[in-house]
């Protein structure tokens, strides 16, 4: 742990019920890189845990309640620890980490801590070891390696996808399958975009870059460039998966939302052996044409539960992207659930109709 010896010494408790607490980080770049620009890191400590975080080089002073005390310096040793390896810690890593201790003991505890005390990790040779920031994503990671197929539904920004592809690239370096394939429906975003120039993989690009975008990410682009050459990784539209059957690979179906019923069917029998499945979407951005239900919420409803067949759903809560992006889903959220309270208008015919 990146924590010098002796560095939380002694809790002092004072009359309003407060304790203080004091840290020591290994050294100054060590802090530099756990307490962000400005000190941002910490800012944000402060305002979610509503502590007061006090620092002179490389020590810290902390200051509120017991248990927010308690798990902001949890929080502190968690950036601490990835700080060892020279990255900075960011936004996202402060909330990932707030929310990781919320399943560990209290530093004054009132009864016996969590058996489960970190969050899961997914490891790639590029990326090396990325952890879970929200209960969500944890329990996502755990699904991804215990069922051959999983769904995972939520609004955008929450890693559905991102995570996704890193654990099919660990899975591909690991051996444990021998290619990747990764589709989404060519389904246009309520636009007509009209003819596309270029060979069939120029024409699809448009629709796939997000997945190109997330495997980059945990390959370098020189692998990826070979391993679709060689057919290794395999980036292609839903509607060339018919007819196949796809063994020693791992399949993912992003977008699923807009796949049509028929079109999920064909996809999900498509699994053959030694091969493992994810399809993620957000139920509430549908692009098929009205009245056309999607097939990853039929899917769902009639598939969840099934053996071997996991299932997570992400909320506005699990939102990583940014935290405005959070603010934002949560404002539509709350839009669409007053318009499904509010009373429907009485009819005219009940209204003017008399016994």
């Amino acid at each position: 742990m990146a924590l010098a010896d002796g560095a939380f010494g002694k809790a002092e408790q004072n009359a309003d019920g407060s304790v203080e607490l004091a840290l020591t980080l290994d050294d100054n770049r060590t802090a530099s890189l756990v307490f962000g620009q400005y000190d941002q890191n910490l800012a944000r400590i402060e305002r979610r845990l509503n502590v007061v975080l006090n620092t002179n080089g490389n020590h810290v002073a902390i200051k509120g309640p017991a248990e927010a005390a308690g798990h902001a310096r949890r929080v502190l040793q968690i950036l601490c620890d990835r700080a060892r390896s020279g990255q900075l810690a960011t936004m996202g890593d402060v909330d990932g980490a707030i929310q990781e201790c919320a399943l560990q003991g209290n530093l004054f505890p009132k009864e016996a801590p969590s058996p489960r005390s970190t969050f899961e990790q997914i490891a790639t040779r590029k990326k090396g070891s990325v952890r879970a920031r929200t209960a969500a994503q944890d329990l996502y990671i755990r699904e991804l390696r215990r069922f051959e197929l999983v769904f995972a539904a939520g609004p955008a920004g929450t890693g559905k996808t991102w995570l996704a592809v890193g654990h099919a690239v660990s899975l591909l370096e690991q051996g444990v399958v021998e290619r990747l394939i990764l589709s989404r429906p060519a389904v246009e975003a309520g636009e007509r975009l009209g003819f596309l120039p270029g060979d069939m993989r120029e024409k699809v690009d448009p629709y796939l870059r997000p997945i190109y975008d997330a495997l980059q990410d945990f390959m370098d682009p020189r692998m990826v460039e070979r391993g679709m050459q060689t057919g290794m990784i395999e980036v292609a539209p839903l509607a060339f998966m018919r007819g196949r059957t796809l063994t020693n690979a791992c399949v993912l179906l992003d977008e699923a939302q807009n796949a049509t019923s028929m079109q999920m069917k064909m996809f999900l029998t498509r699994l053959g052996e030694g091969s493992r499945m994810i399809v993620t979407g957000d139920p509430t951005q549908t692009d098929l044409p009205p009245g056309q239900r999607s097939g990853l919420s039929e899917a769902i409803s009639l598939l969840s539960g099934l053996e071997g067949v996991g299932h997570v759903t992400f909320t506005e809560e699990d939102v990583v992207r940014h935290d405005l992006v959070r603010r934002i889903v949560g404002a539509y959220e709350a839009a669409t659930r007053r318009e499904r309270e509010r009373p429907l208008p009485p009819s005219p015919i009940d209204k003017d109709w008399s016994p």
